[in-house]
């Protein structure tokens, strides 16, 4: 068995990449990282998801590709060049909404009630304001982080918040987690009353 090979992605996925590498967009998720978000994101019909951390769209092409009709998703990014991207090849979706924002005070502000997934792709909701992230999950809804494998990409500071970020979630009483060493290294934890 492979798992680097997919049947199918995202239609908008080719332009987003291409246009992506046009803007020096470097962060983008891992095809494999997307295709278990689609997964995911399909388990949760008519839920509500939100993504921290837009960047081009790649992830948000993948989350979309697995909602259904009736799913929403929130997502936020304090960079409008590159959501341009996304907007540019995912706008025209109904089912989503960018949020040009920093991802914290997003966070902060957010009234709409909890959502059923969190795609928590940016330090906000990750590394800082996780609190505020994990307050905004449901019951049984699920938190997902990746990036926990040492990518070359990584901003300075982030390999040393990693294991004390995953004792945090593994020490929640609220939380069970599990940590997956595939892909670019992901943790999925799902909130029990």
């Amino acid at each position: 068995m492979r798992d680097d090979v997919f049947s199918t992605e995202p239609p908008a996925l080719a332009g987003i990449l291409r246009d992506g590498a046009r803007v020096g967009f470097r962060l983008a998720s891992e095809p494999r990282t997307g295709s278990l978000l689609r997964v995911l994101a399909g388990s949760k019909p008519g839920g509500r998801l939100l993504e921290l951390g837009t960047g081009t769209g790649v992830a948000t092409a993948w989350l979309l590709a697995g909602m259904d009709a009736a799913t929403r998703l929130e997502t936020v990014d304090s960079d409008p060049s590159v959501v341009e991207v996304a907007r540019t090849h995912l706008g025209d979706d109904p089912r989503v909404r960018f949020n040009i924002a920093e991802g914290g005070d997003w966070l902060r502000r957010w009234s709409g009630g909890p959502f059923d997934l969190v795609f928590a792709d940016a330090w906000s909701g990750k590394f800082s304001d996780l609190d505020a992230a994990l307050r905004l999950l449901a019951i049984g809804g699920l938190y997902v982080i990746d990036d926990l494998l040492h990518q070359p990409s990584w901003p300075d500071g982030h390999g040393p918040r990693i294991e004390p970020l995953l004792a945090e979630l593994e020490g929640r009483p609220d939380l069970a987690c599990v940590r997956l060493a595939w892909s670019s290294g992901l943790a999925i934890a799902v909130k029990r009353a």
